[in-house]
């Protein structure tokens, strides 16, 4: 009977450490998953798997890559809240993880709680673009005509709740002035009502739209972000345009793990994540999708992630958008 007793510890003991790597330098021991909470041949997609491959060549290991688009990243967020803390199930985290937080009356997970931060790992720009054929040549000139008619022009973008549309609310809010911001269910349908004129401008994300920038089919009078666009350095940004000092909205990217990570393998991830975005290779693999390589510190992500929780949490309750 104590031999049995004995096997049975022993058997047990064998389980968690195998699930448990003790050390970093045992780390990775199996392929890694990186859930993303989009589908598949987004821009958010696309930088998951340049950088997951890259990743997964300096770890020894493979990553490979599983799509669970919907709910708002509830999906894949739970997926990922749930799974074991041992540096084998990864999340790409977005603007959408820190705007879940005040859009949804219920989530399986806590955006802030249930996730340790790795690293920042992209950043790309929000256009502000309206049709080639459109007569506002500048932001000026398109705020210049909507204060002459309150109300009377609107901006296309994204479904409710996305950081398109956020961010169109928060620059109607900046500017102070009346516009109608009109939500579509995807880009496709942004972009055929622009093209067709059927609104007067949008706010779409910038990489996607940059062949048809150059095609001059649309036209792009400024970036959201706090800098210029390194593809279209002679387009202004919104608070220059504009005149909104401060004003600065960009889509990230970032990894996180599930909540408890040991702490030699948060160190590990974020090392090997810069080192890679440093390297010429995924600097590249990411200018060629219009995104720029962006790493952080753990601490700094984390910082991100809270401020950019209270600015949507914000936004959400002037605009006066419902919980969904």
């Amino acid at each position: 009977m104590r031999r049995r007793l004995f096997l049975a510890s022993a058997t047990a003991t064998s389980v968690t450490m195998s699930a448990w790597p003790a050390r970093a330098e045992d780390y990775p021991v199996r392929p890694i998953r990186l859930v993303v909470p989009f589908g598949a041949g987004g821009v958010a997609d696309l930088t998951a798997r340049a950088v997951g491959r890259i990743l997964g060549q300096r770890l020894g290991q493979g990553l490979v890559v599983d799509n669970r688009p919907g709910a708002g990243g509830a999906v894949a967020g739970e997926a990922v809240a749930r799974a074991a803390p041992d540096g084998y199930t990864l999340l790409l985290m977005s603007n959408a993880t820190a705007v879940s937080r005040s859009l949804f009356k219920h989530l399986p997970f806590d955006a802030r709680k249930d996730f340790t931060p790795i690293s920042l790992l992209s950043q790309y720009d929000l256009a502000f673009v309206v049709p080639g054929t459109s007569r506002f040549e500048s932001l000026q000139a398109l705020l210049s005509a909507a204060r002459q008619r309150p109300g009377e022009l609107n901006v296309g973008t994204v479904y409710v709740g996305s950081t398109q549309h956020l961010a169109a609310e928060l620059f109607r809010l900046s500017a102070q002035v009346e516009l109608q911001v009109v939500p579509f269910n995807g880009t496709p349908g942004v972009l055929t009502a622009l093209r067709s004129e059927q609104i007067d401008a949008a706010v779409e994300s910038l990489p996607p739209l940059v062949p048809q920038i150059r095609a001059q089919s649309i036209r792009l009078l400024a970036v959201l972000g706090e800098k210029r666009s390194p593809q279209l350095p002679l387009v202004p940004t919104v608070a220059q345009s504009a005149g909104i000092e401060g004003f600065n909205v960009s889509s990230w990217t970032a990894l996180a793990a599930p909540a408890k990570l040991p702490r030699d393998i948060v160190a590990r991830l974020a090392r090997e994540v810069r080192q890679l975005l440093e390297s010429a290779e995924a600097k590249q693999q990411l200018a060629d999708l219009n995104v720029q390589a962006r790493a952080s510190s753990p601490e700094q992500l984390a910082t991100l992630l809270d401020n950019e929780i209270t600015r949507w949490a914000r936004v959400i309750a002037r605009v006066g958008i419902p919980l969904q």
